[in-house]
C-alpha cells in the first residue's frame, strides 16, 4: 500500500512539475491554446487599412471578447471589439456608412472595421501613445482627457488592469502568431 501511495505522489509531483514548466516557459503551442486567433483575415486587413500593429488589434479583440462575435456587455457593448451602438453610429457617419443598425455590430467584419477605425482615431489623438489610447478605448476619451488635464495617470484600477492585459496579450500574439499576422 505504501508503494502505491509513493507512486501516486511521484506522478502528482511530475504532473505539477510539467504544469509549472508550461506556465513559466509558455511554449508557443500553449500560447496558441490560451490566446486563440480567429478572424485572422479580418484582423490582418483592418490592421493594414488603419496602420495598426496586427498583434495589438488581435490583443484588443481577445481582451474585449475572447473572439466571440456575439459577445455583449452589461454596459451594452457588442461584438468582437465591444463597441457601444452610439459609438459605432458615430464611426459609421464619419466613415461614410449609411443605414447603420446596432445589429451590424454582430458582423465580425463591420465590428472590427469600426473598432480599428476607433483605435486608430485614439492613437492619432494621443500621439501614438498606446497605453493612453487603450485607456481611452476602455474608460472613454472624456475620462482620459480629464486625467491628462490634472496631470495624473489612469485613475480607474480596472482600466489600468485592462491596459496591462492588452499589452501583455499583444506580446503573446506577436510571439505566437507573428508570421501569420504579418502575412509572411
Amino acid at each position: 500500500m505504501k508503494r502505491v501511495g509513493l507512486v501516486a505522489l511521484l506522478v502528482a509531483a511530475a504532473v505539477a512539475g510539467v504544469a509549472a514548466w508550461i506556465l513559466t516557459s509558455q511554449p508557443e503551442w500553449y500560447q496558441r491554446v490560451r490566446y486563440p486567433l480567429r478572424y485572422e483575415a479580418i484582423v490582418k486587413t483592418h490592421a493594414r487599412n488603419y496602420d495598426l500593429p496586427p498583434a495589438l488589434l488581435a490583443a484588443v479583440i481577445y481582451s474585449e471578447s475572447k473572439f466571440d462575435a456575439s459577445a455583449r456587455s452589461q454596459a451594452g457593448a457588442v461584438g468582437l471589439m465591444q463597441l457601444l451602438p452610439d459609438t459605432a453610429q458615430g464611426i459609421a457617419v464619419r466613415t461614410g456608412g449609411n443605414g447603420f443598425v446596432p445589429s451590424d455590430l454582430l458582423d465580425p467584419e463591420i465590428n472590427v472595421r469600426y473598432g480599428s477605425w476607433y483605435l486608430r482615431h485614439l492613437l492619432d489623438r494621443y500621439d501614438d501613445d498606446v497605453p493612453t489610447a487603450l485607456a481611452a478605448y476602455h474608460a472613454g476619451q472624456g475620462n482620459v482627457d480629464a486625467w491628462r488635464r490634472r496631470g495624473v495617470g489612469i485613475q480607474f484600477p480596472e482600466t489600468r488592469t485592462y491596459v496591462k492585459r492588452v499589452l501583455d496579450a499583444e506580446k503573446v500574439y506577436a510571439d505566437a502568431y507573428g508570421d501569420e499576422l504579418s502575412g509572411a
